[in-house]
This record gives C-alpha cells, sequence and structure tokens, in this order.
C-alpha cells in the first residue's frame, strides 16, 4: 500500500511503501517545535518524488541528522537520520523519518504515539 504525502504548497512530495504501524513525537527542541509526528523507514521504503535541489535541509549541532523542509512554504517533511536503536548512531543503517502529518488521505489518529525524550537526552 503505497502512502503519498507532501508539503503545504505541494513543492515538495513523497511516498512510503506502507503505513506506519507507529509514529514517534520526539520531545527535542527542533522537533518540538515542528510539531511534528515521525514515522520512521528504512531507506528502501521511502522514495522522494520532488528533485533533491528543490529540499531545503537544516543539520544542527553535530550535523548527524538532515532535517529537511520545503524551502517555499516551510513545513518540516522527512529527516535523514542515522539507525539509532542502540543508543549509538548507526551510519551503515540509515533512515529516513517522515512527518507523518503531511500523509496524504492518511488519519494519524489511529496510531499508537510513543515519545521519546530528546530534551534529555540529547
Amino acid at each position: 500500500m503505497v502512502i503519498r504525502g507532501s508539503c503545504h504548497c505541494g513543492g515538495t512530495k513523497f511516498e512510503v511503501t506502507e503505513a506506519p504501524a507507529s509514529v514517534t513525537r520526539c520531545t527535542c527542541s527542533i522537533c518540538s517545535k515542528r510539531g511534528a509526528l515521525w514515522a520512521y523507514y528504512d531507506l528502501s521504503r521511502f522514495t522522494l518524488l520532488t528533485p533533491r535541489e528543490n529540499v531545503a535541509s537544516y543539520r544542527w549541532q553535530s550535523k548527524t541528522v538532515s532535517h529537511n523542509f520545503c524551502p517555499v512554504c516551510g513545513c518540516g517533511t522527512f529527516t535523514e537520520t542515522p539507525d539509532w536503536s542502540t543508543g549509538e548512531p548507526d551510519f551503515a543503517h540509515p533512515r529516513i523519518a517522515v512527518n507523518a502529518h503531511l500523509f496524504d488521505d492518511f488519519d494519524t489518529q489511529s496510531l499508537h504515539v510513543e515519545v521519546i525524550d530528546g530534551k534529555n537526552l540529547w
């Protein structure tokens, strides 16, 4: 089941190969201000439908994570990150976190929300 998503103006479009089983709300400074619900995917399950040069990126502090957004409307769209499941960054297994609020015709209200205390973890 392919799910498509886009920013507010439609300038950034993407799709994933399946619905998320759950989403994550992170309390770190950038995620809190963005108000995103993150759905995590392996790179093979995410397709950016917009030319890469039409996506803006922000890298903070360690420059480890690329927070991507639409340069026209400003919506935070997806994040490129190493896998952090072991507590350390695993650069050999990168992940994509998609802002599930941007999925078209998809109800996030029925999903389990996991909260990560990013405010105190990093």
